[in-house]
């Protein structure tokens, strides 16, 4: 299928530099509050007050951001439109005890994170990203971009059978990835992060580390009409989510609604954490923006009352050799417009007042809506649109660009669908 006639690559363009920059959850965090930044937004503290005054504002923890835009004449009980989405993906993670040896290899020491698809890990060139903590309790970014690790598989001639009875991989023996030769070396990944760093290895009393395939992403096909990437589930969202909120910021001083940005961690893995969707971050953050308006417990809930969600997160589009895994009625295709989520089951959120909230902001925005349901026979995932309509109480909807090989080192979606997954989320964004 080709691209659609509104493709914007430029918008495409951004999203595979934004991806590019933002090897770990904390860099994506970052490269958001950068593009924030540019648009006007400033951020707060959590530890000091908040002002009530009109414009862009964003709160950083860890792997999570909160951004909102206080236009011109909102009231306390003035309510929210909220993009959410999460920054977090799958990968593997540095324990902490990270050096190791084998039978003279020496590697690193990882665990799983989230639902990995555990084979596209193998034989791939893999960078290291994260953050450090020092000792004086700050933070420091890590990127080494370049092939240092690597899994490699058991050769063909080892494991005869791999190709009639699949592969199988044990999380604990077979995922640890080489990166030199020699007895242990404890302490070297540290030393060398530090170096990245630019700090003492002695500084560091903290980190949270993460495995990133080096290939940058890449248009492919015939009409360049695909865009293959890491990290699609779900920086996808969160970069449309960010350019949809700068661009109806942009020289709007009047909006009927206060527009929000919601990118959490923790997503992949269940979301209970103090930068989850499961956690206080969002409620708290929505909470103090009523009071510094100069409301009460009473503002807050008729704020919350109006308020809408739109869940942001990839979903499955119909695999040409799988078909029978997806339901015969509902088949999204790339380069079709965003889809709109349902499962009765609640594992996602969307109900007929959501579903035409959306709509109607697709209509505005000249993007069309396909609609996604799992097959009956088989498990659906979920996202953070149940947990946030729980938490909080407000009507959500979940939607989501249909892509490929979710979950996968590298995934594939339609080059134009992020473009009119950010052209939607604007519309709705500005009610």
């Amino acid at each position: 299928m080709n691209a659609h006639p509104h493709f914007d690559r430029a918008h495409t363009d951004d999203l595979a530099a934004f991806i590019t920059a933002s090897p770990s959850q904390y860099h994506a965090v970052a490269s958001a509050a950068e593009r924030l930044e540019k648009a006007g937004f400033r951020q707060v503290s959590e530890t000091e007050a908040w002002d009530g005054e009109t414009g862009g504002k964003y709160v950083l923890r860890g792997g999570a951001i909160i951004a909102w835009y206080v236009p011109a004449g909102a009231r306390p009980e003035t309510p929210f439109r909220i993009v959410g989405a999460h920054t977090d993906s799958t990968n593997l993670r540095v324990k902490p005890v990270p050096d190791t040896a084998s039978y003279g290899w020496r590697q690193i020491a990882v665990e799983i994170y989230g639902g990995a698809l555990l084979n596209t890990w193998l034989d791939r060139d893999l960078g290291l990203s994260g953050r450090i903590v020092l000792r004086d309790g700050s933070t420091r970014l890590v990127n080494a971009d370049r092939p240092l690790l690597r899994v490699p598989q058991l050769a063909v001639h080892l494991d005869r059978g791999v190709n009639e009875n699949g592969l199988t991989l044990d999380k604990q023996r077979h995922m640890q990835p080489v990166w030199g030769l020699g007895g242990q070396d404890e302490g070297a990944l540290i030393r060398l992060v530090s170096e990245e760093a630019g700090v003492e290895p002695g500084e560091v009393v903290g980190w949270d580390l993460m495995t990133h395939d080096v290939q940058p992403p890449a248009y492919l096909g015939r009409d360049r009409e695909f865009l293959a990437a890491g990290r699609l589930d779900n920086l996808l969202s969160v970069h449309a989510g960010t350019a949809a909120l700068a661009a109806a910021a942009a020289g709007r001083p009047e909006l009927p609604y206060i527009p929000v940005l919601a990118a959490f961690d923790h997503e992949e893995t269940g979301s209970e954490s103090d930068t989850g969707a499961g956690g206080p971050l969002l409620g708290n953050v929505l909470e103090r923006s009523v009071f510094a308006r100069g409301g009460s417990y009473e503002h807050r809930a008729r704020a919350l009352a109006g308020t809408v969600c739109v869940s942001a997160d990839t979903g499955h589009a119909v695999h040409p050799n799988y078909a029978e895994k997806h339901d015969p009625t509902h088949r999204p295709m790339p380069n079709a417009g965003p889809i709109l989520k349902v499962n009765v089951s609640q594992r996602y959120a969307t109900d007929g007042t959501g579903r035409g909230i959306f709509a109607t902001a697709c209509d505005k925005a000249g993007v069309p809506l396909q609609a996604f349901v799992s097959n009956n026979a088989l498990p659906c995932g979920t996202t953070i649109g149940p947990i946030t309509a729980a938490r909080l109480g407000i009507t959500t909807v979940d939607v989501g660009v249909p892509i490929l090989s979710m979950h996968s080192a590298r995934e594939l979606c339609g080059a134009a669908d992020p473009y009119l997954l950010a052209s939607a989320l604007k519309a709705f964004l500005e009610g």
